[in-house]
C-alpha cells in the first residue's frame, strides 16, 4: 500500500513537471520569438525615422544657408555691374551703397572695398581704417583673382577677428578690380545654430579641409573622415549618416550635407543617448511590460499544474473510493446469492427439525410417562431443539433479506414521523437497559419517496445496536435530522451514542456480512449489511465515526426531489389550521 502511494505521488511530481514545462515552452516561445521581432522591427523603424528626420532637418537647414549666401553673392554682383556705369567717385560709390545695404539687411553687411590688380584697397567704406590695405599675399585674394566671384572660408586676418569675405571681380577703364564686402559673422553663426535637437544636437560648418567655419562648443572635437569631403559621397540623397565616437569614448550622430556654392560641408552632431532617448524609453517599458509578462507565465505555469494534478489525484481517489464501493457492492452481491441458496437449503431442514420437536413433544405429553425419570430432560432438550430451529429459521429468513432483489412499496414518507414510531417501539428496551433516547428531529425536513418498511429497519438496526452496546453501563442515544449543507437536495439523519465505541480496526469491516464484535449466539454479522444495502439502493449513504471510550455516531444522507419541499409546507400548513 505505502509502495503504490509512493509510486503515485512519483507520477504525479513528474505529471507536474510536464505540465509545466509544456505551460512555459507554449507561452514563452511565441512571446519571446513575437516580442523579439517587434523589438528589432521597431528599433530599424525608428532609428530609420531619426535619420531621416534629421537629414532633412539638415539638408533644409544647409539649402537655407545656401540660399543666403547665394542672396549676398547677388548683391555683391548687383553693385559690380552699376560700378561701370556710375558717375560717382570710387569712395562715393562704396558709402552710398553701403547705406543701401545697411537700410535693407542691417548689420549682415560689415563694409565694403574696392582692391586694385595688385591687392592694393584704393577705396574701402565701414568701421574699420582699411584704406590702402594691401591683400597681394592674402589668400581669398590670389583665390579671388582667377574667378569671376569667390567666398572666402572663415579667417581672423587683419581685423583681428573671424570673418568671410564675398569678392566680384569688376572690368572697368580698362583695369580689373575687385569689389569685396565683409559678411557679419554674429549673424552668419546664428543663423546655422539655430538648428536644434534635443538637449545636445549642434550644427556647425567646416571648410573641405574639416577647418570650422562657425562657433559651436564641442564642434572642436569632431574629427572628419576624408571620404566626407568628396562630392560623390552627397550625390543621391544630399546627406551622409554616420554614428561616430569622439576621443573621449562618446559616441555620436553625425549627419553631414554639402553646399552648393561653396566648398563648405554642414555638420549636425547629437549624441546616441540623446538622439535615441525616447526608443531607449519605449523598449525599457516594453522590457518592463515583458517582465511581468514573464512572471505572470512563471506564477501560471507554477499554479497551474499543482491545481490540475490536485483536481487529478482527487478525481483519482473519488474513483478508488468507487471502485471500492464496486466491489463491496458485488461483494455483497455475491455473497447474497449464496445467502439465498444456503437459506432455502437450510430452512427446509429446520422445518422440518422444529416440527419433529413439537411431535415428539406431543407424544410425551399423550404418553404416560410420569414416572419416568428422565422426563424432564426430555422436555428441557425438546424446548432446546425448538428455541435453537427458530433460531436457525429467524437467521435464514436475514439471510433471505439480505439476498432478495424485489423492490419494496415505495410511498411518501415524513421521517420524523417514522423516527418518532421506532423509537417508541423501542422505548422498553431502551428503559430496561437504562438508555435514554433524546430526539433532535428538524420540523422543515421534507417528505422524501422510500420503502417505509427499509427506512424502519435501517432506523430500527442501528438503535438496536446502540442500546445492546449499551447495555452494562446504560447511557444517551441522540436522534437528529436536518437538511445538508454539504450535499445538495439530500436530509440527514444521524444517530449518536456515548457508548463504548469501535476499535478503529473493526471501522473499515462493519459493513462487511458476517463481521460482528457481539457474543457468540448474539449476533449474525447481517445487521448493518442489510442497512449498508438499503441506503446504497436508495441513492444514499451512510458512514460512522467513533473513539473507543467515547461514542459512535452513524450518519445517514437520503437525496430528495426539490418539489417534496413544498408538498411538506403545504401539509404542514393543512395541519396547523386542523388544529
Amino acid at each position: 500500500m505505502e509502495e503504490s502511494s509512493t509510486e503515485r505521488k512519483v507520477f504525479y511530481q513528474i505529471l507536474t513537471r510536464k505540465i509545466m514545462v509544456l505551460i512555459l515552452v507554449v507561452s514563452f516561445f511565441p512571446m519571446v520569438l513575437t516580442t523579439g521581432i517587434l523589438f528589432y522591427r521597431f528599433h530599424l523603424t525608428y532609428t530609420d525615422k531619426i535619420q531621416a528626420h534629421i537629414s532633412e532637418l539638415v539638408q533644409k537647414h544647409t539649402q537655407n544657408i545656401d540660399t543666403f549666401l547665394l542672396e549676398k553673392l547677388g548683391n555683391i554682383q548687383y553693385l559690380a555691374r552699376l560700378y561701370d556705369s556710375t558717375p560717382l567717385t570710387p569712395h562715393g560709390f562704396l558709402q552710398k551703397h553701403m547705406e543701401l545695404l545697411k537700410e535693407e539687411y542691417g548689420d549682415v553687411f560689415t563694409d565694403l572695398g574696392l582692391v586694385d590688380e595688385k591687392g592694393i584697397q584704393f577705396a574701402y567704406e565701414g568701421p574699420f581704417k582699411l584704406e590702402n590695405a594691401n591683400y597681394s599675399t592674402a589668400e581669398w585674394f590670389v583665390k579671388a583673382k582667377g574667378k569671376p566671384f569667390f567666398i572666402s572660408d572663415v579667417f581672423v586676418g587683419l581685423r583681428g577677428h573671424p570673418h568671410f569675405i564675398v569678392a566680384v571681380k569688376i572690368k572697368a577703364d580698362g583695369s580689373d578690380y575687385i569689389l569685396r564686402s565683409t559678411i557679419n559673422f554674429g549673424a552668419f553663426n546664428s543663423l546655422v545654430e539655430s538648428i536644434q535637437i534635443g538637449k545636445t544636437g549642434v550644427a556647425f560648418i567646416i571648410n573641405s579641409k574639416g577647418q570650422l567655419q562657425t562657433k559651436t562648443s564641442g564642434a572642436q572635437e569632431l574629427s572628419i573622415p576624408s571620404p566626407v569631403v568628396d562630392p560623390d559621397e552627397y550625390a543621391n540623397d544630399g546627406t551622409l549618416f554616420a554614428q561616430e565616437q569622439d576621443s573621449s569614448g562618446k559616441k555620436y550622430l553625425s549627419v553631414t550635407a554639402m553646399f552648393k556654392n561653396i566648398d563648405w560641408i554642414m555638420v549636425f552632431r547629437q549624441d546616441i543617448s540623446d538622439a535615441f532617448h525616447d526608443l531607449w524609453k519605449t523598449q525599457l517599458l516594453t522590457l518592463g511590460v515583458f517582465a511581468l509578462g514573464c512572471g505572470a507565465i512563471l506564477s501560471v505555469a507554477v499554479t497551474l499544474p499543482r491545481n490540475i494534478v490536485r483536481l487529478i489525484s482527487s478525481a483519482d481517489k473519488k474513483s478508488e473510493v468507487m471502485n471500492k464501493q464496486v466491489v463491496e457492492s458485488g461483494k455483497l452481491a455475491t455473497i447474497g446469492e449464496l445467502a439465498a441458496g444456503i437459506a432455502h437449503e437450510i430452512n427446509n431442514p429446520v422445518a422440518i427439525m422444529v416440527e419433529e420437536a413439537g411431535w415428539i413433544e406431543d407424544l410425551l405429553e399423550e404418553e404416560d410417562l410420569k414416572g419416568a425419570a428422565n422426563l424432564d430432560e426430555f422436555k428441557r432438550a425438546l424446548t432446546q431443539i425448538n428455541t435453537q430451529g427458530k433460531r436457525c429459521k429467524e437467521i435464514t429468513h436475514k439471510l433471505l433479506s439480505f439476498a432478495r432483489k424485489t423492490d419494496s412499496t415505495v410511498n411518501d414518507v415524513q421521517i420524523n414521523d417514522a423516527i418518532r414510531e421506532i423509537v417508541s417501539l423501542t422505548a422498553q428496551m431502551a428503559r430496561y437497559n437504562n438508555v435514554i433516547i433524546e430526539e433532535n428531529l428538524n420540523e422543515g425536513i421534507p417528505y422524501i419517496r422510500i420503502s417505509p418498511s427499509e427506512l424502519q429497519q435501517v432506523i430500527l438496526n442501528l438503535l438496536n445496536n446502540a442500546i445492546d452496546a449499551m447495555e452494562k453501563s446504560g447511557g444517551i442515544i441522540k436522534i437528529e435530522t436536518k437538511i445538508s449543507q454539504l450535499e445538495k437536495n439530500h436530509l440527514v439523519i444521524s444517530i449518536e451514542d456515548n457508548g463504548p465505541g469501535i476499535p478503529k480496526d473493526n471501522l473499515n469491516r462493519i459493513f462487511d456480512p458476517f463481521f460482528t464484535t457481539k457474543a457468540v449466539g448474539k449476533g449474525t454479522g447481517l445487521g448493518l449489511s442489510i442497512c449498508y444495502g438499503i441506503i446504497q439502493k436508495m441513492g444514499g449513504k451512510i458512514d460512522v465515526h467513533s473513539e473507543v471510550g467515547l461514542g459512535t455516531k452513524f450518519r445517514i444522507w437520503i437525496p430528495f426531489q426539490e418539489g417534496i419541499i413544498e408538498k411538506t409546507e403545504k401539509k404542514n400548513i393543512t395541519d396547523l389550521q386542523g388544529e
